[in-house]
């Protein structure tokens, strides 16, 4: 099985073909094929290491997301000193399917893959009737009289002169 390491976004990839990897955000369209070029290692039968890239190889890969990652927050604090700063950060990346990794300088052959056709339902023949129903507004049920909180007594108005 053939593999590539791969360099992007200051890091280093290790994928083969048919693999679903999450790099750094790289401007491209959904459905796009684009080609990576920074390939430090290609391995398989032969072992070919670059100094320090590959002459000729590439990488090529179908974007099939672009989104951000959870937030993550850096909340510095200094004690005694009434001090601290809350700063929240979300990663933009891109979601690749790698599809060829190329030697020789060639240029990608496959192009992205066909997006699966959604089956639509047929609809349902009614009595004949095209106008919409009202939905029905759900039931609340009253709470068990355990759980329910207990009524506030009332008070009586004070009484204004003193009495006898």
């Amino acid at each position: 099985m053939m593999f590539a390491v791969i360099k992007t976004g200051g890091k280093q990839y290790r994928v083969a073909e048919d693999q679903i990897i999450k790099i750094e955000r790289i401007k491209a369209e959904l459905g796009e094929i684009i080609q990576l070029g920074e390939v430090l290692m290609l391995g398989g039968d032969k072992l070919e290491v670059g100094a320090p890239m590959v002459a000729g190889a590439s990488v090529a890969g179908e974007v099939i997301e672009q989104g951000r990652n959870a937030k993550v927050i850096a909340f510095k604090k200094r004690r005694r000193k009434n001090s601290r700063r809350k700063r929240g950060h979300r990663q933009e990346f891109t979601m690749l399917r790698i599809t060829e990794i190329l030697t020789e300088g060639a240029k990608p052959t496959k192009g992205p893959r066909p997006k699966p056709e959604r089956k639509i339902k047929p609809a349902e023949a009614q009595d004949g009737d095209d106008t919409p129903k009202a939905k029905k507004k759900p039931v609340k049920k009253a709470k068990p009289a355990a759980t329910r909180p207990a009524p506030k007594a009332k008070r009586k108005p004070a009484a204004k002169g003193r009495k006898k």
